[in-house]
Order: structure tokens, then C-alpha cells, then sequence
């Protein structure tokens, strides 16, 4: 969890109209002699302080100065509630798409590090922005990456043939086996012999990269986090003329298969909780998503 505290205010800027101690939800700074100063010993490093100040009198060290994209212009100005076209976003929600058909076509990396980049801009529990990003930046590691997810699958479907393991696993861990050879066994064995007879990525569909996000099990809500910053990378790839599709199956065989970890690289303490494919599609849609009707709820709370 992010508690060092990196604010400073600088005494002879500050003018003493409070705005930052208000905003500050973990108050670590404090009103004295008409000035604001860091008085406490604990700080969620949202930046809100910072943000604030009408005259740019406080620094917190633990941030990026500045936010900055390879390839795009980024506005740093804060943009006011209710002055965005908000038509424009929710049509760029509903064009997005999962992306199933890509071209050959590489992805500049620095093209991806801009994607990561914005992704950290989603929220995270407590402000711990304790996600992670792996690239793989080339159609040949999604290879690689592929092969070893397959054979993760070739054992998975062995085991799931067998009907006293399914048995087993129905009296003794749940049905987890039972359920997925009722809902995936066949899909699964279909694409492996695609893979193997046919060189067909049913998995990745042929993108030629991929961002794995992952959460410290130190933070708060690791697997939320990923998936919201997994959210802002889709969307944001879109917008720059990427399609991308999450890869369930990738994460599945991730969370289980130690070797794949190993050749990951991924630590002990982090967990894998969104494979994103990319790659510049090969697909173009007449009209926007639709989705299933929904029927919100209103609780009758006490007080109503």
C-alpha cells in the first residue's frame, strides 16, 4: 500500500485558502499559522493536494511530472465536470469491440507503453496503483505464449475425459471439473486441433501483441483495479485504431500452470487478472453494439 509521504508545500507560494487540506482524504496536511503544511505520516499519493492548489504550491514527489504520450498530445488541464461531450464517449464505449480478426501489421512498443500509461489513469482501491503490465510486444512471443497455453489445456482436457475424475471433483472441490467439461471441453478440443492440424489461433485470433494486467496481493482490490484499468486500455486502443479482445482461457491457464508464470516472469506476489490481444484489425462494423436490456434495482432502504 502506497503510505510514504511525498507532499511538500512550499511556504512561500502557499497562500492559505485551504483547498488542499479539505480534498485531502487521508489528511496529510494540515491548517497552521494561516499556512498549509504536512503534518501527518500517512498519504495515499492521489495527487488531489497537488491538483488543487490555485498557485502551485505543492509538489508530491511520488508522481510522474509529467503525463506525458508518445503518440498524442496529452492536455494536462483539468477538464471541469459536465464540459465533455459525453454523446462521444458513450458512442466510443459502444464501438468498441472484441476484436477477432487482425492484420500481420506489428505494433509500434511505444504505441503499447502509451496504452499502459493510460490504463494507470483508471481507479484503484485506496489509490494503491499496485497493478502491473507485461508486453509482449510481437506475433512470435503471442506464439510462444500460445503453445505453452495449449498444452495447459491439452492435460486440462485428459483430465476431463476421465469420468471418476469429474466424479471426484463433483463430491470433493466443487464440480469445477464437471462444469468445465460440460461448458468448454469441446470448444477447447476443437481449437486445439485447429492449432495443431491447421496453425489456426482460435485463442488470440492472430494479434500480434498482448498486455497482461496484474495486481500486489498487497492491494486492496487487485483484481478490480486490473480490470478497470484493462477497460481504459481497450478503450483507448480504439481510439487509436487498434482492436483488442480479452483472452479468458490465457488467464485461466495463467492463474494455474506454474510454468507458465516462470516463463512469464511473473513474481509470486502478483496475479494475472486480464490478457488483452491487440492488434490493428482486420474487421470494420456498419453499426455500434448493442446490449441486453437491463432492469436496475431501487432497494427501499430505511429513510426513503
Amino acid at each position: 500500500m502506497q503510505n510514504s509521504v511525498t507532499t511538500s508545500v512550499d511556504p512561500d507560494l502557499c497562500i492559505g485558502c485551504g483547498l488542499c487540506v479539505e480534498v485531502c482524504p487521508a489528511k496529510t496536511l494540515s491548517m497552521q499559522d494561516g499556512k498549509a503544511y504536512v503534518t501527518g505520516t500517512y498519504s495515499m499519493g492521489c495527487g488531489h493536494c497537488e491538483a488543487v492548489c490555485p498557485v502551485n504550491a505543492i509538489r508530491v514527489e511520488s508522481l510522474e511530472h509529467p503525463f506525458a504520450l508518445s503518440f498524442l498530445a496529452v492536455d494536462n488541464q483539468w477538464l471541469p465536470h459536465g464540459e465533455y461531450d459525453t454523446a462521444q464517449l458513450v458512442r466510443l464505449m459502444r464501438s468498441r469491440r472484441s476484436c477477432r480478426n487482425y492484420t500481420d501489421r506489428e505494433i509500434d512498443r511505444k504505441l503499447l507503453e502509451d496504452l499502459v500509461k493510460i490504463g494507470t489513469t483508471a481507479p484503484s482501491g485506496t489509490n494503491s496503483q499496485l497493478w502491473t503490465f507485461s508486453i509482449l510486444a510481437s506475433r512470435p512471443e503471442i506464439v510462444v505464449l500460445g503453445e505453452h497455453i495449449a498444452r495447459f489445456f491439452v492435460k486440462l482436457n485428459r483430465m476431463a475425459e476421465k469420468s471418476w475424475l469429474r466424479l471426484f471433483s463433483k463430491l470433493f472441490a466443487g464440480d469445477g471439473l464437471g462444469k468445465y467439461y460440460s461448458r468448454y471441453y469441446e470448444t477447447v478440443h476443437e481449437g486445439l486441433l485447429l492449432w495443431r492440424q491447421e496453425g489456426k489461433d482460435t485463442l488470440f485470433h492472430g494479434a500480434t501483441a498482448a498486455i497482461l494486467v496484474g495486481g500486489k496481493k498487497a492491494a486492496s482490490s487487485p483484481m478490480e483495479d486490473s480490470l478497470l484499468a484493462s477497460q481504459n486500455i481497450m478503450l483507448a486502443a480504439h481510439g487509436l485504431g487498434l482492436g483488442s479482445c480479452m483472452i479468458g482461457f490465457a488467464v485461466e491457464a495463467i492463474k494455474r500452470d506454474r510454468n507458465i508464470r516462470q516463463l512469464l516472469d511473473i513474481p509470486d506476489d502478483e496475479s494475472i487478472y486480464s490478457v488483452i490481444a491487440l492488434g490493428y484489425p482486420a474487421e470494420q462494423y456498419e453499426r455500434a453494439a448493442l446490449r441486453k436490456k437491463i432492469i436496475p434495482r431501487y432497494p427501499a432502504l430505511p429513510g426513503k
